[in-house]
């Protein structure tokens, strides 16, 4: 077995409380450990008794100017997604870069895995992990475990753990979430790269040195995320709907924005840090359940460019609708945390950010949270326009709502074209009955926004079969 790290009783208690508390005490105003702030609530309520008075004075004007300021964002977003489909069609740019280092020239790199109950996947990426195409001696590979989960620990006492391999035990305490166990893990990192993977994660083997040519290319990149793509699709209908979106997200949205220059929501897994540029911002924020997203703008904010590069990650879509939901809600809700924090002091994240910053964190975050909050009641909308739309819904939102559909749709059979599935490509045209599940999603996820914000719902893996990997992306 491997190697083991558990710090003497008084060093842990200390190493644990750094890993939950150091960027709530060292920058409170960009943690989520206060969900919302006194002037955020002063703010809400001076809204609301607003809105309440021009629906009383004026209720004409506050339907125009409600409707405008959704049909404006919604326009916004459309227009982000035929960009991002574009983009996708046209040749990429030609990067000069250089040749990838020789084995002895290569840096350390660290390699954290935050597990909890996943007996059942430690093995899996175990031999993943194994065929990273990188020296085992310049690999530090961190398997992350909570002191109470002897599920895990069992799995991974039956497997022959090269050198390479860390067991790290965090002790407990609250709260009990993946980016506090990332901090804790962080602090004896050797490397001076990170990249963190998932226990379902099948990380193609030259992920590693492929992100390391991308930061020699370019020195201004503090961290590049890998494509995550899924490896399930054929296993339900929902999982299929995932993988669409989960294509359209990675192999377009996010490389259109990462061409851009411009801060981007960084996936859950298989990003790859500068390790100084991110003990620089405060690592992650152990209170916000979309830890990824939080950092990648956290690190825009800092000035750090984030880039995408083509080796993918091949993981595990929720096949059942239960995960799906409870996977579905606790990103709705780390996004509104994560809004909730960069609007705290609107100016200064305009200044860091910059206005096209500014711009695509609200498309790719507000207009997510908008968007899973509408799409329910205006699939309702649509259906009971449908027999006379001139009386029941102005053809300007019908037509924007179409546009809407035909822009995902091609965005979808885009982002199969990129992944040469014909059984992909036919999961797009039903996309439409997917969206409105996400309208559950996010009231549930506001209603745990107020009751239980910091509550992390773990995701089960190892319920569906999982297919071969594919072809790899043509970005």
């Amino acid at each position: 077995m491997g190697n083991s790290a558990q710090p003497a009783d008084q060093e842990a208690t200390i190493a644990v409380d750094c890993a939950a508390e150091d960027l709530a005490r060292n920058a409170p105003e960009m943690s989520a450990k206060r969900v919302v702030t006194p002037p955020q609530i002063v703010a809400i309520y001076v809204g609301l008794a607003l809105l309440g008075l021009g629906i009383y004075w004026a209720p004409e004007l506050v339907r125009t100017g409600a409707h405008a300021f959704a049909f404006g964002l919604f326009a916004a977003m459309i227009a982000l997604r035929l960009f991002a489909a574009a983009v996708r069609l046209s040749p990429a740019p030609k990067n000069s870069a250089p040749p990838q280092r020789a084995d002895d020239e290569l840096p350390v790199y660290t390699v954290l895995c935050p597990l909890y109950r996943e007996g059942s996947s430690v093995a899996g990426l175990v031999r993943a992990l194994e065929a990273l195409a990188y020296p085992t001696a310049k690999l530090d590979i961190k398997l992350v475990l909570e002191a109470d989960d002897p599920e895990t620990a069992t799995a991974l006492s039956r497997l022959q753990l090269g050198p390479a391999f860390t067991i790290v035990l965090v002790p407990p305490g609250a709260p009990r979430t993946k980016p506090k166990a990332l901090n804790f893990a962080l602090a004896s990192a050797r490397g001076e790269f990170v990249v963190v993977y998932d226990a379902e994660d099948v990380p193609a083997p030259d992920q590693l040195r492929t992100a390391l040519a991308a930061f020699d290319a370019d020195p201004e990149l503090v961290c590049v995320q890998a494509p995550l793509l899924i490896d399930n699709a054929r296993s339900s209908w929902l999982a299929g709907q995932f993988a669409v979106e989960y294509a359209i997200q990675f192999l377009q949205i996010l490389p259109a924005l990462a061409r851009m220059r411009l801060p981007l929501p960084l996936g859950g897994t298989s990003n790859h840090f500068k390790t100084a540029a991110l003990r620089e911002v405060g690592a992650w924020d152990p209170y916000n359940v979309t830890e990824d997203a939080d950092l990648g703008f956290r690190l825009a904010r800092h000035g750090g460019q984030i880039g995408m590069i083509l080796s993918p990650t091949w993981e595990e879509a929720p096949a059942h609708f239960r995960p799906w939901l409870k996977q579905r809600t606790r990103w709705l809700k780390g996004h509104m945390q994560t809004v909730l924090v960069l609007m705290r002091n609107p100016l200064r994240t305009f200044r860091e950010l910059g206005a096209a910053g500014f711009l695509a964190m609200h498309l790719t975050m507000s207009g997510a949270i908008a968007a899973a909050l509408i799409h329910g009641p205006l699939l309702l909308a649509l259906l009971w326009s449908l027999p006379a739309p001139d009386k029941h819904l102005p053809m300007g939102d019908l037509a924007l709502a179409g546009l809407g559909y035909l822009s995902a749709v091609l965005g979808g059979a885009s982002a199969a074209l990129s992944l040469f599935n014909a059984a992909f490509a036919r999961s797009v045209l039903t996309m439409p009955l997917y969206w409105p599940l996400t309208s559950l999603a996010a009231i549930l996820a506001l209603i745990e926004l107020a009751r239980r914000p910091h509550f992390w719902a773990k995701t089960e893996h190892g319920l569906s079969a999982r297919e071969g990997r594919h072809t790899r992306p043509n970005l």
